[in-house]
Order: structure tokens, then sequence, then C-alpha cells
């Protein structure tokens, strides 16, 4: 009976890692991603107006535990204004922390630091022309998801304040610009791990 007792007692300090492992440890997102820009002013003139670009987003999250965790995320959003082809990726990465109570609802905030590229591209009277530039990025807000089952959830919305600053962005200007106007929307699946 004794020996039964202690290997009861062994057991079960063997068990506590298990039960402590009741949140996913790495997460993958994949969706759509809406992309708001602002009104770009350089040296006091408007340069580029507001607009709009949809495209995806992808997100890789590591869990310290239930609340705390680091994200990548990248993303990329495209269109076409007058003729110019208009690309931007994003690639950041910083703390995430999840308000996971343990029910079907997971909201989260985070702040991602990183780098962002944009290229525009377009031909005009036979000629083709092409500019890029890769700048510093800063991503700042949270989401919701909905938890289907152990290893799937719906991201019902994420909305992110984005910022992004490019240094002497030439050929088309020499000033430095930065936009901090910018709302992006992103929904998708999550696969918990």
């Amino acid at each position: 009976m004794r020996k039964c007792f202690v290997l009861f007692i062994f057991l079960g300090f063997f068990s506590l890692p298990l039960i402590a492992q009741d949140y996913p440890k790495a997460e993958i997102f994949g969706g759509y991603q809406y992309l708001h820009t602002g009104q770009v002013n350089v040296d006091g003139s408007e340069a580029v107006p507001s607009e709009g670009l949809n495209g995806w987003s992808a997100a890789l999250r590591g869990n310290f535990n239930r609340h705390f965790g680091l994200e990548g995320d990248f993303g990329g959003v495209y269109t076409t204004d007058n003729g110019v082809h208009i690309h931007h990726y994003t690639f950041t990465g910083g703390p995430v922390v999840s308000f996971d109570a343990g029910g079907k609802i997971n909201p989260f905030v985070h702040v991602l630091f990183g780098g962002v590229h944009s290229s525009f591209s377009g031909s005009s009277g036979g000629v083709s022309a092409s500019v890029s530039h890769t700048g510093f990025t800063t991503l700042f807000g949270g989401g919701l998801d909905a938890k289907v089952n152990k290893a799937i959830s719906i991201r019902v919305i994420e909305a992110d304040w984005l910022y992004y600053h490019f240094g002497n962005f030439q050929p088309l200007t020499s000033s430095s610009i930065s936009q901090s106007n910018n709302v992006r929307i992103t929904t998708g699946i999550v696969f918990t791990f």
C-alpha cells in the first residue's frame, strides 16, 4: 500500500507539466488583409492621396504561457493607380499579450517592429520605370480569435495602426517620407499546435 501511494505521488509530479500545457505552444495564421493608407505629405505638399489596398497576411506565434508570446508577422498588399502598380510588403516581429481565459474567445494585443518594402512600377509611352525602397515600420493593435476546436480558430478581426518611415526616398524625393495614418484590417484562420 505504501509503495502504491509513493508511486501515485511520483506519477502526480510528472503529470504537472502536462496539466500546465493547456495553451497552444505555437499558432500559424493566414488570411486576407486590407490596408487603408493615409495621405502622404512631403515638404508641405500632397504627394500621395489616401488609398485602399488588398492582399494577404501571415503570422507565426510562439507562446511562452497562456498570456505571453512572440509573433512574426508578414504581409503583402497590392493596387494599381493610374497605371502604376503598387506593392507594399511588411515583415515585423514583437511581443503579443493574450487575454485567453480558456474559453471560446481569445482577445489579444501586440506591438510589432520591423521593415516595409514598397515598389512602384509602370509604363508610359513605351518607357517602363520601377522604383522600390525599404524602410522602418511599426504595427500596434490587436484582434479577436474565436475557437472552432482545439486545432483551429477563426480570426474574426485584427485591427492595427501602421506607421512607416522611408529615409531619402530617391528618385521620387530627396526628403524622408513618414506615414502614420494607416489602418490594417485582417481576418482568416489560425492553426494551433
